[in-house]
């Protein structure tokens, strides 16, 4: 009997975060006190205006359909936030809605690679962007952001990876998963290669943009380098700053040809996005703000605490990154070493399965997002939680032998 599954699905890995959520979810069911350090999902609650949008749009009925790719309203309320908050001149006939931030970026490679096409992609990633580029037919060209320059691609590596085949570039500032956030300087030197090379194409995931701690000044390559703009797709949503993982909106503001092109794809595959959640993204944009200073100090103030125990643990360094909720800690020092049942320590997969074997703490192996030894904690929970998590890590590192 033929395989069922495509030859294009067998070249993809399921997504390791969300395997390791569900593990810890599994082991937790089972009655093992496990601390779940894998989704990266904050832990508060949605604004109450949000949720009472949501809640009047179906009290006034809006629960039809709307265009595939988001209802003027919400298109409009992007506009004003890109400009707002960017200084980015769009149109909405320059936005794209679709649920969540996956489908946005999948709509655009879906809707412009061909086979061959290339696709750099600095490592560490997050782990969908490779597969989703086989799912679309292209090659991922891994380029490896060093922690010495800060986890970031450096101008001379990416132009070294540019080929006539390449048809995108993927950033993603603030990182999932080191929290690496690009500066201005290092954005316009990165704008300078891509002068060089016109067929290249910028997709920037700005998904974690709110969450940038210290004096550190967010900015966006189209905002940095504006003569990019007509070949960049600016990525957003409302996941993180606002507390709607569930919600499921993701957005993003590009090119018209290449927008009506991920509009065909949205038009065949999810049709639109859940009509009420829309209408709570319309809220989350244009309404207060007032919540996001005192979350991210939050969120400062836990990868604060986060780095110091992680640096306290022999054998693990862990560098203070700028933004997001990760944390991308270095178990060099480790390999090699043995647990007290015999395992030796050979790389950040079989560091993560011990620790969760030993002391029931999830956290997502390096190898997942192309960078080793490393592994990734979302610090999106309590205060109280970390540090009994952070306790449980540096007691198992003493451990091993």
């Amino acid at each position: 009997m033929s395989s069922l599954q495509s030859s294009a699905l067998a070249r993809v890995k399921p997504s390791a975060t969300i395997a390791v959520t569900a593990q810890a979810r599994k082991l937790k069911a089972e009655g093992r006190d496990v601390i779940g350090l894998g989704a990266g999902e904050p832990d508060f609650d949605t604004p109450e205006n949000i949720k009472q949008a949501a809640i009047d749009a179906i009290n006034r009925g809006e629960t039809k359909y709307t265009d595939a790719d988001g209802m003027p309203e919400l298109k409009a309320a992007i506009v004003a936030k890109f400009k707002r908050e960017n200084g980015l001149d769009y149109t909405a006939a320059n936005i794209h809605v679709a649920p969540g931030g996956k489908p946005v970026i999948f709509n655009a490679l879906v809707a412009t690679l061909n086979p061959g096409d290339e696709v750099i992609v600095p490592a560490p990633y997050w782990v969908s962007y490779p597969d989703m580029v086989l799912l679309a037919g292209g090659e991922p060209v891994t380029v490896v952001g060093e922690e010495k320059d800060g986890f970031k691609l450096l101008p001379a590596v990416l132009e070294a990876a540019i080929t006539p085949r390449t048809k995108w570039l993927i950033l993603n500032s603030p990182s999932n998963p080191t929290g690496a956030a690009y500066t201005r300087a290092e954005l316009e030197a990165l704008a300078e290669v891509l002068r060089r090379h016109p067929h290249v194409w910028v997709l920037t995931d700005d998904m974690y943009e709110h969450l940038v701690y210290g004096d550190f000044e967010y900015t966006t390559i189209a905002q940095v380098a504006p003569d990019l703009i007509d070949r960049t797709l600016t990525v957003n949503g409302v996941s993180k700053a606002y507390a709607m993982t569930g919600w499921r909106i993701g957005y993003a503001g590009g090119p018209k040809p290449l927008i009506d092109l991920m509009r065909k794809v949205a038009s065949q595959t999810t049709s639109n996005p859940a009509s009420i959640s829309q209408w709570a993204a319309v809220e989350a944009l244009n309404g207060t703000q007032d919540f996001i200073p005192e979350r991210k100090a939050a969120f400062e103030q836990r990868r604060d605490l986060v780095v110091s125990m992680l640096n306290q643990a022999t054998g693990i360094t862990c560098a203070t990154p700028e933004g997001a909720f990760y944390v991308y800690p270095s178990i060099a020092g480790l390999i090699g070493k043995t647990t007290d049942n015999g395992v030796v320590i050979d790389g950040d997969s079989t560091f993560a399965a011990e620790l969760l074997n030993a002391e029931g703490v999830a956290v997502v192996q390096g190898e997942a997002f192309g960078l080793s030894p490393y592994f990734r904690i979302s610090y999106a929970t309590s205060d109280a939680v970390l540090e009994e998590a952070c306790t449980r890590i540096q007691r198992f590192v003493a451990s091993l032998r």
